[in-house]
């Protein structure tokens, strides 16, 4: 169900709950990730399971809900063959399957358009270095066709997420200025820096100005970096924070598994929503379990 406000109206009066890792709850779904498209690949052989993850985290008490096309990218499809309009097609059912869920279970939800970072095309690892040796102008041009096919599918907002340095996030937000879609900025930061080594504050302030950013943060880091950037975000932007890191787990690329020990605690909502969160959830290995502790803890503040 498509919620009747704007999800910036929401966020100047309450905390709304984000889900969790997609690619976590599709794999215990029993669904095999080994593609260079990643989740991505069942938008176009088994959208069905991506419909049943969103919906395991509505059911949690997410009522934001990320989209599948994080990896998605003409790029990426043409490399299984499906030309453009068929790749729009794609990009678009990840906004559909995503708007399924909420209607499965009959909650109003937020939905918003996933845009990867270009390293994420790669599928190396380069979204968590950034610096390719690309132009803001060049990886604007990447960006733009793949905004735009998701905007005309009817999100809420375009999540530009998981960025590894201020180029791309510079690139991100003019590709998405012409849609007009609200949009949020998430970074993926190492203690006080960006991936690419930036200070997280120089990186934020390019969202300051912005009136299309409705929310500015973090993603897709450790659980204990988030604090942190959650307070620096709102002291640069004085805007809502947005903040979902992964589990504590760490990606062992050799093994192609996560190891070590999970840090996520949904307690740590409350000092992230004492320092301007407004947004919140996880990211990667956390679950529909961890995020209906997370709803729990927001519903209790």
């Amino acid at each position: 169900m498509r919620p009747v406000r704007p999800l910036a109206a929401a966020l100047a009066e309450r905390t709304v709950v984000l889900d969790g890792g997609l690619s976590n709850q599709l794999a215990a779904q029993g669904c095999d990730l080994s593609d260079a498209l990643w989740s991505a690949r069942l938008l176009v052989d088994g959208p069905e399971q991506i419909t049943a993850a969103h919906t395991a985290y509505v059911r949690a008490g997410a009522r934001v809900v990320i989209t599948s096309s994080y990896q998605a990218t003409f790029e990426g499809f043409a490399r299984r063959g499906a030309g453009p309009a068929e790749a729009a097609r794609l990009l678009a059912r990840s906004v559909e399957s995503a708007r399924a869920a909420g209607e499965a279970v009959g909650e109003e939800v937020w939905v918003a358009a996933s845009v990867g970072p270009y390293g994420a095309m790669l599928a190396d690892g380069s979204e968590y270095r950034g610096r390719y040796g690309l132009t803001v102008r060049e990886l604007t041009r990447f960006h733009r066709p793949r905004i735009e096919a998701l905007a005309a599918a009817g999100p809420d907002v375009l999540a530009l997420e998981t960025v590894p340095d201020t180029d791309e996030a510079e690139a991100l937000l003019a590709a998405a200025r012409a849609t007009g879609l609200p949009v949020w900025l998430s970074y993926t930061v190492a203690g006080g820096s960006t991936r690419a080594g930036q200070p997280i504050a120089d990186a934020f302030s390019l969202a300051r100005g912005e009136g299309q950013v409705i929310a500015v943060g973090v993603n897709c880091c450790e659980p204990g970096d988030t604090e942190q950037a959650v307070e620096v975000a709102a002291g640069v932007t004085g805007k809502p924070v947005v903040a979902y890191p992964n589990s504590g787990e760490r990606w062992d690329a050799a093994s192609g598994r996560f190891r070590g020990r999970a840090t996520f605690d949904a307690s740590l909502v409350r000092a992230w929503q004492a320092a301007g969160a407004r947004l919140v959830g996880g990211c990667c290995q956390v679950g529909p379990g961890a995020i209906a502790e997370v709803a729990a803890t927001v519903a209790s503040v």
